[in-house]
């Protein structure tokens, strides 16, 4: 009796349609309101071409001081003007295929081996999602500190162990200086990217605060009321002696802007007859068109093949920095 295939019960009009079991609007991220799906940026990355440009009215100089009346009649006061700036993005154009041999399939126990990866992609997608905000973030910093005299990064990590105390471990004051760095939009701060090590001396300091639905159930934690999102994806790098310094990233509200569009073929399945001796191979295949953008920057680099990696938007001369530095809601603190 033939295998039934996947190609045989997979409606691939209807597959594309379906909600998959984890999505980027279903990440801390996203939950937090740092990432903000945008119908303007999702009109872009459906739009033709492989950059995306998106200009932006400056704000009035407020330096600027006001012309003063008076009963004059030749004093003739001289308007400003306004001017635009421009925000530029790259599409990421990103795809993932699965395949098993049919013979594997009918030999193997528990759920097909595709039918597992259908159900699975969506949590893929997810950490494929935050990883990517995870690396922007990465190269804003990069960007910042040898662009911007680091003017969004507060560093109180020590580069040996011997020099480490409570001073340079995470604390109330590092936290708190790591966002004025914002300026007056200080209490733009609504989430924490920590590593867990990170999150450990928080937990142990009993800065971290639950919160729970109605039943009880624990939703995330709070430091001192931004949300925490632990990811052991931030830097964690040696210091020049020895000993660990650990990354914190600082969020504020639409950090991060995100558009998606549906490439040709959304979704594919393909048979391949021959392989295996005849006995047959099936792939799944799913593409993505994504547009994932920090507030205020614009991507000047150009990426070795049609989108940047993950290794090339963690690096300094992918980004360039376009508004006031209190205009982007990012900060950096470094601690061991």
């Amino acid at each position: 009796m033939p295998d039934v295939q996947l190609s045989d019960v997979v409606d691939v009009t209807v597959y594309q349609d379906l909600d998959p079991v984890n999505s980027p609007e279903k990440t801390a991220f996203y939950e937090s309101g740092i990432v903000v799906r945008d119908e303007g940026l999702d009109s872009l990355a459906a739009a033709e071409g492989k950059i995306s440009e998106m200009p932006f009215w400056n704000d009035l100089d407020a330096d600027s001081e006001p012309n003063y009346s008076n009963d004059d009649p030749d004093d003739e006061a001289t308007p400003e003007k306004v001017n635009q700036g421009e925000q530029i993005a790259r599409k990421a154009f990103v795809n993932k295929g699965y395949s098993a041999m049919d013979l594997a399939r009918e030999l193997a126990m528990g759920d097909d081996a595709l039918q597992h990866v259908r159900n699975r992609f969506g949590t893929y997608w997810m950490r494929q999602h935050q990883r990517r905000l995870m690396a922007a973030a990465r190269g804003v910093y990069a960007d910042n500190v040898a662009n911007d005299n680091g003017d969004m990064t507060h560093d109180v990590a020590a580069e040996s162990v011997a020099a480490q105390s409570g001073l340079t471990r995470w604390s109330r004051n590092a936290f708190i200086e790591g966002a004025f760095t914002m300026g007056d939009q200080v209490d733009g701060v609504t989430a924490i990217g920590i590593h867990s090590v990170v999150a450990k001396q928080i937990t142990e300091q009993n800065g971290a605060e639950d919160v729970r639905d109605s039943e009880g159930n624990l939703l995330y934690q709070t430091y001192l009321g931004r949300r925490i999102i632990v990811d052991d994806g931030l830097p964690a790098i040696a210091g020049s002696t020895d000993g660990v310094k650990y990354l914190s990233v600082l969020f504020g509200p639409g950090a991060f802007g995100w558009g998606e569009a549906s490439p040709i073929v959304p979704v594919e399945v393909e048979r391949s007859a021959r392989k295996g001796g005849g006995g047959g191979q099936e792939e799944l295949w799913e593409r993505k068109t994504w547009l994932l953008h920090p507030a205020g920057y614009q991507q000047t680099g150009v990426p070795a093949e049609m989108s940047f990696t993950l290794a090339e938007l963690r690096t300094a001369n992918v980004w360039d920095r376009v508004v006031e530095r209190k205009n982007v809601p990012l900060a950096f603190l470094w601690t061991n």
